[in-house]
């Protein structure tokens, strides 16, 4: 399935699930009621930033938003093929993301990302319900994080642990592509949850 496609049905089941109208979810994302409508009918290719304000908004990840929509009645799978990750790429930054976690119910989620050289994105994160752990691990590259008014430089086998409860912004200062994983805790008793 494309995965513009996938995004816009699994922002609308989300939506659904929570009772939220356009409106609504405009107001709680700050995200544009077109723009939402735009994004649930495939027309429009959302970048990170985008997606991360209506990630808060459901109260959910970034993460699961590519997740695929669970099959009435089945048990999700514990294993996550490689051909089946989502892949995404940011068309404002170019940045490619692959959701790595299986659909069996977990607390925690998997995103490998390749960033490219002389990129940033800025995420503007409110405070979040529920309360997210992230963690980012350099796999290869160098990575610039800033997270509130703390700045790391982090590079390869560097991790840095944080909450999703201020702006972070991603920059690589470098010629060449970073690569680092991306492990996101959300506590398991959060109603609407699925990874």
């Amino acid at each position: 399935m494309d995965i513009n496609a996938r995004l816009a049905r699994r922002i609308r089941e989300l939506r659904d699930e929570r009772g939220f109208s356009l409106d609504a979810l405009a107001e709680r994302s700050g995200v544009s009621r077109s723009n939402i409508s735009l994004i649930e009918r495939g027309q429009s290719s959302p970048t990170a930033v985008v997606l991360d304000k209506l990630a808060a908004g459901l109260g959910v990840t970034l993460a699961s938003l590519f997740e695929d929509s669970p099959a009435p009645a089945a048990e999700p799978s514990p294993v996550a093929r490689a051909a089946e990750q989502p892949v995404w790429t940011d068309p404002g930054s170019g940045y490619i993301r692959r959701n790595l976690s299986p659909a069996a119910r977990s607390p925690l989620q998997l995103v490998e990302v390749v960033f490219p050289a002389g990129q940033r994105v800025a995420y503007d994160s409110a405070p979040r319900e529920p309360d997210i752990a992230q963690q980012v691990w350099v796999i290869d590259g160098v990575m610039e994080v800033t997270v509130g008014d703390a700045q790391w430089r982090l590079e390869a086998g560097d991790c840095l642990a944080m909450r999703l409860d201020q702006p972070i912004v991603y920059r690589n200062p470098t010629r060449k592509p970073a690569r680092y994983l991306v492990a996101l805790v959300t506590p398991p008793s959060t109603p609407h949850r699925r990874t």
